[in-house]
């Protein structure tokens, strides 16, 4: 009888405990489930606090803008009615604007090649005239290149001694990689970050050894990155047989077949890349179009009687600079490449510089994405 009992007891808080978790005869639902039905998860959903549901977008384009009257000076107290954006020639609303001013991070690059030799002391010097327009919180890191790329500094830095040593430490090499220098800056870890960054570039853009990376996927990369790019150019065709009075590069094998095996005496015979005017030309091309399609500006460091104060108007701008976005009207295919135009219709005499293309990439979850 007793056990009978203790039986009945235990059926029936068994019964009363499944009452509590049935309400009304219907199966528990989750808070803040919208329809139990189902049990499928929506990725681009997370909750807060049990009540708030977040939606996060994937899909939203930036790009940093830079507004300049005639003689190259940041135009300020623009606001987002100001401007006008559109994709492949189609109108997009601005869902966002910012225009507070910001520190930044700036990667300086030196050309210490062999053709750059007789420019070395002027690149030293315009590194050090950029640093002197820098404010506390702006940071910088040190990159040189010659056939190697090298890193000077392991993090962004505001430790002027620490920039002057690195600066001053750079030495030559043999060759010119500089497509693998703009890819490997491109990858670094502060160039993919969020915030205010740039790449100035002190170069004669003439490349004679990149083997990993090219003209063309440079120029790719250019637009693919959130980052301005400065280039900086120094004429060395003069000093390294392109032009003035050093002897011209001639056709060798041309001149063995119009003289049989035997070179005329006392020709002088040049050979190696990075010597010729068309390889200046293409170099300047290349500069031109980074920083073109990057949104930022080339300087022509022998031309420029004052680079200081050129260097003042970049700090300027990548301090102030406005930075828009929208969310395309239409997805797109992962690699699409699309075109970005920016007006401010109220002021048609300004110089408006930002990026000039986006590819549309992958993001993790396989999804199109065009950030």
């Amino acid at each position: 009888m007793r056990a009978f009992s203790v039986l009945f007891f235990i059926f029936a808080v068994v019964v009363f405990t499944a009452a509590q978790s049935v309400p009304n005869g219907r199966p528990p639902v989750l808070k803040g489930d919208q329809n139990p039905s189902t049990n499928k998860t929506d990725s681009s959903k997370s909750t807060k606090d049990d009540d708030e549901v977040i939606k996060v977008d994937t899909d939203l384009v930036t790009t940093p803008v830079s507004v300049l009257d005639r003689q190259g000076r940041f135009i300020g107290g623009l606001r987002k009615k100001d401007f006008k954006i559109f994709e492949n020639d189609v109108a997009q609303p601005i869902t966002y604007f910012q225009s507070e001013e910001q520190p930044f991070t700036v990667v300086l690059m030196m050309d210490t090649s062999p053709s750059t030799r007789y420019k070395i002391d002027d690149i030293h010097w315009a590194a050090i005239q950029f640093l002197n327009q820098l404010r506390p919180n702006d940071k910088v890191m040190v990159v040189s290149f010659d056939q190697r790329v090298r890193l000077w500094t392991p993090e962004p830095t505001s430790d002027r001694k620490e920039l002057y040593t690195a600066i001053y430490k750079t030495n030559f090499g043999s060759g010119t990689s500089l497509y693998e220098a703009v890819a490997a800056v491109a990858q670094l870890d502060q160039m993919k970050a969020t915030g205010r960054k740039a790449m100035v570039l002190f170069t004669d853009g003439v490349d004679t050894t990149s083997r990993m990376a090219s003209y063309q996927s440079t120029i790719d990369t250019a637009e693919e990155i959130d980052a301005l790019i400065y280039p900086v150019r120094y004429d060395t065709m003069d000093h390294n047989g392109g032009g003035g009075n050093a002897p011209a590069a001639i056709d060798l094998s041309k001149l063995l077949r119009d003289n049989g095996s035997n070179l005329p005496q006392g020709m002088i015979v040049q050979t190696g890349r990075g010597q010729s005017k068309a390889e200046y030309d293409r170099g300047l091309k290349y500069l031109q179009t980074l920083a073109d399609n990057s949104g930022g500006r080339l300087f022509e460091a022998d031309t420029t009687t004052n680079l200081d104060t050129a260097f003042a108007g970049i700090a300027e701008e990548l301090r102030r600079q406005y930075s828009i976005g929208y969310y395309p009207d239409k997805s797109g295919e992962p690699g699409e490449r699309r075109s970005i135009r920016i007006e401010v219709p109220l002021h048609p005499n300004v110089v408006v510089r930002a990026k000039r293309y986006y590819v549309v990439q992958r993001n993790r979850t396989g999804v199109p994405s065009s950030n």
